[in-house]
């Protein structure tokens, strides 16, 4: 079994910050990477950032690259996603996922998902 929580949505103003927090548990030896993917109302889910388990590799996605960054990995079973000069774009349902495969970035590459958290960002 596994279970991926995730925590630190909220509603703030464009141009401030957030960091979610995703805890994983359960047979979390089998991981290669971490993931973050978000999905807007009416919109797929579209991938945000992975980072290889073990930390020392990250990818971001164009719309991110240079204001959110991730991080965390196996010391602690826990990734991070530090966003900041949020764009009210960026609301949507933001997801932690987990793949046992390596440099995954699109969700059929996933294999376990977190229950998501909504961000929410106003101007």
């Amino acid at each position: 079994q596994v279970q991926l929580v995730e925590s630190g949505g909220g509603l703030v103003q464009a141009g401030e910050s957030l960091r979610l927090s995703c805890t994983a548990s359960g047979r979390t030896f089998s991981f290669r990477t971490m993931g973050w993917f978000r999905q807007a109302p009416g919109k797929e889910r579209e991938f945000v950032a992975a980072i290889a388990w073990t930390g020392s590799i990250t990818y971001y996605a164009d719309s991110v690259r240079g204001r959110f960054t991730i991080s965390g990995g196996n010391a602690k079973n826990t990734v991070y996603l530090q966003m900041n000069s949020l764009k009210p774009e960026d609301t949507a349902v933001y997801y932690c996922a987990a793949s046992n495969s390596y440099s995954a970035q699109t969700t059929d590459r996933y294999d376990y998902w977190g229950q998501g958290t909504q961000v929410t960002v106003f101007s």
